[in-house]
């Protein structure tokens, strides 16, 4: 029973952003799955289940390795110690960040793999990112202040 739970449990999380226990377990239910958040909770961290962030600022599980984790808080950790200020010009996103901090925080901004984000180059101080369009500059920059 755990094996066919935890086998659908990835299989969802593949299917469908599944943003909290409750709602993983709710999904189990319907699908006949017995579960209590306690169940689900253990599920979660036998699986190595991680949240990512999938767009609007909300995040779903994912299978992270333990690396892929550990990297993950190390980012965002990169980012919110860095990033001075952001501002755009068209579909260019412009951000500020501490002095040498450039290259750091624009590898965190790679790292979050967003789809708006052609590419970017860093300076010193400096980073600037090309986004598609002027539409998805501001929702790049409101991915990154949920963040921070």
């Amino acid at each position: 029973m755990k094996k066919n739970r935890q086998e659908r449990i990835l299989e969802l999380i593949q299917e469908e952003n599944i943003e909290t226990q409750e709602e993983l377990a709710d999904r189990l239910s319907e699908e006949g799955f017995v579960v209590t958040q306690a169940t689900v909770s253990r599920d979660i961290r036998e699986l190595k289940l991680g949240k990512i962030p999938y767009g609007n600022g909300k995040q779903r599980y994912a299978v992270l390795s333990h690396d892929d984790a550990q990297l993950a808080d190390k980012y965002i950790r990169v980012l919110r110690h860095g990033f001075v200020s952001m501002d755009n010009a068209q579909n260019i996103l412009v951000i500020k960040t501490v002095s040498g901090m450039a290259m750091a925080v624009a590898a965190a901004i790679d790292a979050m793999k967003l789809k708006e984000i052609v590419g970017s180059i860093a300076g010193d101080d400096t980073i600037m990112a090309a986004v598609r369009t002027c539409e998805e500059t501001e929702i790049v920059m409101e991915k990154i202040r949920e963040i921070l």
